[in-house]
């Protein structure tokens, strides 16, 4: 055939009208709120060129006037840094890009190829939600992009970026997936919108702060990363797949790495202060300790109290999860717990390495906590760490007391190599709570109480919390320089490069959710 050929032409003609969305105008407006097109967005994610496109000519809606090539998403495969990965973008100029059942088929049908490809599937979200025209048809195809997503998990990565808005129902679908990014002030979520709240509570709240990235950062914790605009967020996509695998019998990329594994930093070796009430930054340590430039920080304002991201050391992917003891003391607390457990379980699908750093003085106390079911949420952690199959590595810088200590991936809970710093404590509780419930008497009857109280605290303190008191009993591998973390670490992560655990057979074990 020639390009004069009337065939071609009628092709080229189509696909340029699919290529427009819903028209020129539609764009237009879409441009002016500063946000870019589907097909933009993948020419920014994926790599220039790489981009094959699925089932472009499928059309939707029974009227005539209303159907749009395409359906309103964008669906196919590309690559990213050389990587095949699977993906569908919403197209909001059409139709607020709602989600009809030819909308959910080629969005299913492109999940279904990432799962039989053992790809990662990157769904680009912006969408008014439900196709109302399509009735109970828009809803049931939203059920089957949710069974997906559960066939999905825990075997290949799923990404969701969020790049308007995702309302009702259709917010489910990204809370399952494994990172979420948002927009800050252009995406959304939530289940129930202000004008239902408005006439059901009475109350009133416009969608930002009902929802939108700065609400789900902060206050809700479902998403993972915000960034300024859709090419800053988009960018973000790329560098968390960069620490992930393909699917869960892969390992992650190794990364060409510069920063010498053995290397000492000396400042760690004055870190920790040594007064114990005077904290120090957890973050510090980690930025010292992994491959420099590597750290991403997931979640970081939410439940600040706990760390969790993705970094490097000596090339390879490694999970860091942390207690911070400049916000509240680095203590375990409902969101903590389930910030925790969450990271831990995701890290352990894709086999990425554990490392933990632990100063905590355990899980938070009181009456709140308590009646909303600490114990409920802490048992994640446990449970999600004696779970994990994945090597793990854990640190003890300064406290872990109580129960802390033990679910914070210890020896006890089947960590694998555990080390302590000098300034590490291990206890049930800290030396002064222990002294006046075994000492209260004595205390008591002193000339000088406070004086009494704090020579105990101190021989309680050499005698018992002290790290090589621990170590003596085989619950610590090491007790270790700080400075020389990065290279004991290094050398853990090769030792265990080959771990394998052969679970139990069973359907699957009950989480406490």
């Amino acid at each position: 055939m020639t390009d004069d050929d009337p065939r071609i032409r009628e092709l080229r003609a189509i696909r340029e009208r699919a290529r427009q969305g819903g028209g020129p105008e539609r764009v237009a407006r879409h441009h002016a709120r500063g946000k870019l097109t589907a097909r933009e967005r993948l020419d920014v994610l994926l790599d220039a060129g790489s981009f094959s496109e699925l089932e472009p000519f499928t059309t939707g809606v029974a009227d005539e006037s209303a159907r749009f090539y395409g359906d309103g998403v964008v669906t196919g495969y590309g690559k990213i840094d050389g990587r095949t990965v699977y993906v569908y973008a919403q197209d909001f100029t059409v139709l607020g890009g709602s989600l009809g059942m030819a909308q959910a088929h080629k969005i299913c049908r492109v999940m279904d190829l990432a799962l039989s490809a053992g790809a990662p599937i990157i769904g680009l979200i912006d969408s008014g939600g439900a196709r109302i025209q399509e009735g109970v048809r828009s809803l049931g195809g939203y059920g089957e992009i949710f069974r997906r997503n559960m066939q999905c998990s825990g075997v290949v990565p799923q990404i969701s970026v969020m790049l308007g808005p995702c309302a009702g129902g259709a917010s489910y679908s990204p809370a399952v997936t494994d990172v979420v990014i948002m927009v800050e002030r252009r995406s959304y979520m939530f289940i129930t919108g202000p004008d239902v709240i408005a006439a059901v509570t009475g109350e009133a709240i416009d969608v930002e702060r009902l929802g939108g990235a700065d609400v789900h950062m902060t206050l809700a914790g479902t998403s993972h990363l915000a960034a300024p605009d859709d090419r800053a967020a988009l960018m973000l996509c790329r560098r968390v797949l960069s620490y992930l695998p393909s699917n869960n019998v892969e390992n992650p990329p190794l990364a060409a790495c510069d920063d010498d594994p053995l290397r000492a930093d000396e400042e760690l070796n004055r870190i920790v202060p040594l007064d114990p009430s005077i904290a120090y930054r957890m973050h510090d340590v980690i930025e010292r300790v992994v491959d420099h430039n590597s750290w991403l920080e997931l979640q970081p304002a939410w439940a600040m109290n706990a760390i969790v991201g993705l970094a490097r050391i000596g090339g390879r992917s490694v999970g860091i999860v942390a207690q911070e003891p400049g916000v509240m003391a680095g203590v375990i607390d409902i969101d903590a717990s389930d910030k925790i457990a969450r990271f831990v379980r995701t890290c352990d699908c894709f086999n990425i390495p554990l490392v933990t750093f632990v100063d905590s003085p355990g899980f938070l106390p009181g009456i709140d906590q308590e009646h909303r079911g600490i114990i409920r949420h802490g048992a994640k952690v446990l449970y999600a760490y004696a779970e994990a199959a994945v090597p793990k590595i854990s640190i003890v810088t300064r406290k872990a007391y109580g129960g802390a200590y033990i679910v914070m991936s210890s020896k006890l809970i089947g960590g694998d190599v555990n080390y302590a710093w000098p300034s590490a404590e291990v206890a049930v509780m800290g030396a002064d709570g222990a002294v006046n419930l075994l000492y209260r008497d004595q205390i008591a009857a002193a000339p000088d109480p406070e004086a009494e109280r704090v020579r105990l605290a101190r021989e309680y303190e050499r005698n018992y919390t002290n790290p090589y008191h621990a170590a003596a009993f085989g619950y610590f591998d090491d007790v270790i320089e700080p400075r020389e973390t990065r290279a004991r670490i290094a050398a853990a992560l090769e030792a265990l490069r080959d771990k394998s655990v052969v679970p139990p057979p069973r359907r699957h074990g009950n989480i406490p959710l």
